[in-house]
């Protein structure tokens, strides 16, 4: 009877097999079609997620990506990547900054150190020559000296030199003393300054790595388009970056004044602005339009943002400081609706981005890698803050 009622008992199947017909061919085969999917899924999913493409979950539970993305999604996460890169970047001018004040330190203080190194040994000898003097004449007692002395006044007149000679070379001893601990002084800020200067680098290092990724991704994403879209989305930038953008000509006019030989614009931007300093300013900014954008640039053949507003305002007889978060703080602030020519404009939250301002709205400044210095329009970017160098 037992066996009778286990014979009609069905067996448990798994839950998957439930899905897919059991343990038939037909199963097997599903079960093998899914396996192959979830192989191919993965890469799917990280291209798709790189590109910002929204995400699905399948029937059996896995993160596929819902499309491929489009080339306004892949714009859009490089446009964040060059962000986050300008970030970077700026972490990387201002620890290059540090550890260039650093090593200028570190050869001040080596030079000092050696300068005072050459006192101390001077004194080292002078010490030497009174010791030798004071044991030359101090082996019999001042008593004795002066009843075996054939001379007695002239034995008085020259304890009088000894003892002079005595106080000299309390007065030797004690400047030994005192150039002994200028010279470890010295070295113990030497050494600090060494140490520094390592940490410094190594930080440089890590901001160098991580720009160097950022555009490396940004990269991957634009080899993803077609050339047809990257040679859309290039034009789109352009047309918001307004007219004569890439234009590097110096005009026709003559002169060598500020707003002379200036392209078009150019010279009534100078005019407009504060005062000669910031003309001058402008007028540099106008003269780099088209050079390209390299990241840690200076100039004169390239720049990225900070750089360019450094070396414009240096034109103008103003040092800047080298980074974005320190530029701002290099002149009083302006509200946005008093900007003038040649201000710096600031942009994103972190301040991350600086333009120079040239009027009408707009700004000359160096965007990103691909992107040459142009002119572009202030509110084609968040906003944040202006300053006037001063």
């Amino acid at each position: 009877m037992t066996a009778t009622v286990a014979s009609h008992r069905k067996p448990r199947q798994h839950p998957l097999a439930a899905l897919t017909g059991g343990g038939s061919r037909s199963a097997r085969t599903a079960r093998t079609a899914a396996t192959l999917a979830l192989a191919g899924a993965a890469p799917t999913f990280g291209l798709a997620h790189a590109a910002g493409a929204p995400l699905t979950a399948g029937f059996d539970g896995t993160v596929q990506a819902a499309h491929r993305p489009t080339p306004a999604q892949v714009k859009d996460r490089v446009d964040a990547l060059y962000q986050e890169a300008e970030v970077a970047t700026q972490n990387y001018n201002g620890a290059k900054e540090s550890a260039g004040t650093a090593r200028e330190e570190l050869s001040r203080l080596q030079d000092e150190a050696a300068r005072r190194t050459r006192k101390l040994n001077a004194a080292r000898t002078e010490l030497g020559t009174l010791a030798a003097s004071q044991y030359r004449s101090g082996g019999v007692a001042p008593t004795v000296r002066l009843l075996l002395s054939a001379d007695p006044q002239r034995y008085l007149d020259g304890a009088a030199v000894l003892e002079r000679t005595g106080s000299h070379q309390a007065t030797a001893v004690a400047g030994y003393a005192r150039r002994l601990g200028s010279v470890r002084q010295v070295r113990q800020r030497a050494e600090d300054t060494v140490e520094r200067l390592a940490d410094t680098e190594a930080q440089l290092k890590k901001h160098r790595v991580t720009v160097v990724r950022k555009l490396d991704a940004a990269e991957e994403l634009l080899n993803r388009l077609t050339a047809e879209q990257r040679q859309r989305m290039a034009a789109r930038d352009g047309a918001r970056s307004g007219p004569g953008q890439g234009r590097t000509d110096r005009g026709t006019g003559r002169g060598d004044g500020p707003l002379d030989g200036l392209p078009g614009g150019a010279g009534a931007a100078a005019a407009q602005a504060g005062d000669s300093r910031a003309a001058r300013a402008v007028a540099f900014a106008y003269s780099a339009l088209g050079k390209p954008y390299v990241w840690g640039a200076t100039g004169p053949s390239a720049y990225d943002c900070s750089g360019l507003t450094q070396a414009a305002w240096k034109a103008g007889g103003v040092a800047l400081p080298r980074t974005t978060y320190t530029q701002i703080s290099s002149g009083p602030r302006v509200d946005r609706s008093q900007l003038a020519p040649g201000d710096l404009v600031f942009f994103y939250s972190g301040i991350s981005h600086v333009g120079l301002y040239v009027g009408n709205g707009q700004m000359i400044h160096a965007p990103h890698p691909g992107a040459p210095v142009r002119l572009a329009p202030i509110d084609q970017m968040p906003f944040a803050a202006a300053t006037r160098p001063a």
